[in-house]
């Protein structure tokens, strides 16, 4: 089961499609209603317009709404979703498909995006940080980009819910197209999780419990050292597939998978970097006072070497460094976040429910 990205992306392919696009401009994405709208959040700065010139910019999420902002009948395909002003890990994105009542993405729509560090309602450090790469992007200030085609047969669903205590606006737009959809193109998927405290000498499972045919295409991970802030990325990732007991695919350390070597060393520092495949993106050194903890966030897309399953497939990671002795690797106890994302047929095995907002919270 293989997707065939170049159905999708080559240009100069004449192609039997419909372009559309959702935005708080064009709610439902039809034909010839953009800009339509009379009522929104930039009515007042337009009063001197009107109609047609950037009436609903925005929209308003009320604490504890889940907003639906996208209802599509396929097929079609998603090929590009911008998002702005959610940022923090109250703002819960899913996408559903072909009617399912199980969503095939659960992910905070920051650490989706790679900033699962930052929250500018709490303490947390919020340095922005940009991403530069080939089905993802992070711009000034916190523009969220995902250029994952994401194609669907019967319907698409997008939802965002606000679990802060106040009003939120969010920015988005998404774009479509209305097509045929190739027998072989499988469904984006995509799952969040956390462990803020790695039990020793046990693996972090990045993602579990995936039943069907396709393929792993990309892992985003946050760690937040617990403890002094010495090296942990001497663990090992591990693919285990199609019932395996033991991997069949095993890394030599984290910094490695990650396309880097030697702890990404340059000088005696960190030192981040953003490429398409693969990058280091923040990396937060402590200031002192009550910021006493290294933070770093890093991505690795499988475009080029995508990852196959044909039944199941388990992913996860150690976390591991060096004993003060600098002979003997010392198992680590740091904190652990992952958005693991493929594709795979249908249905989608159910994921674990989210943790509530207090478990989730950045600490």
């Amino acid at each position: 089961m293989n997707l065939d990205v170049t159905r999708f992306t080559d240009l100069s392919l004449i192609k039997d499609a419909e372009s559309r696009s959702i935005s708080p401009e064009n709610p439902t994405g039809e034909k010839g209603k953009g800009a339509q709208a009379e009522h929104g959040t930039g009515e007042t700065a337009a009063r001197d317009l009107g109609k047609g010139w950037k009436i609903s910019p925005s929209i308003k999420i009320e604490p504890g709404e889940t907003r639906s902002l996208a209802e599509i009948s396929g097929p079609g395909s998603i090929q590009s979703m911008w998002f702005a002003g959610c940022i923090g890990r109250d703002y819960i994105l899913r996408i559903y498909w072909d009617g399912q009542a199980s969503p095939s993405v659960v992910s905070p729509l920051a650490d989706f995006f790679g900033c699962g560090w930052h929250d500018p309602k709490n303490k947390i450090p919020s340095e922005f940080s940009p991403i530069d790469s080939a089905v993802m992007a992070v711009n000034p200030s916190f523009g969220f980009n995902s250029y994952w085609p994401m194609p669907f047969r019967q319907s698409c669903q997008i939802t965002l819910e606000n679990r802060s205590d106040q009003v939120s606006t969010l920015y988005y737009q998404i774009n479509y197209e209305l097509c045929a959809v190739p027998d072989q193109a499988a469904y984006f998927h995509a799952q969040w999780r956390r462990c803020d405290r790695v039990p020793y000498a046990t693996d972090y499972v990045i993602v579990d419990g995936i039943e069907g045919t396709g393929q792993y295409v990309g892992t985003m991970l946050y760690v937040g050292n617990n403890g002094p802030n010495l090296w942990w990325g001497e663990g090992e990732v591990k693919f285990y597939l199609d019932g395996d007991v033991d991997p069949t695919i095993c890394g030599t350390g984290t910094e490695d998978y990650f396309g880097g070597a030697w702890g990404w060393d340059v000088n005696g520092k960190y030192t981040p970097y953003t490429t398409a495949y693969l990058g280091v993106h923040y990396i937060h050194e402590p200031k002192g006072g009550e910021d006493i903890h290294q933070r770093f966030a890093m991505y690795r897309w499988h475009l080029l070497d995508p990852i196959r399953f044909k039944q199941d497939l388990k992913v996860t990671i150690q976390d591991l460094g060096w004993r003060r002795n600098g002979k003997y690797y010392l198992a680590r106890q740091d904190e652990f976040i992952s958005v693991a994302y493929w594709y795979q047929t249908l249905p989608t095995a159910p994921f674990a429910p989210l943790p509530d907002r207090d478990e989730m919270e950045l600490i």
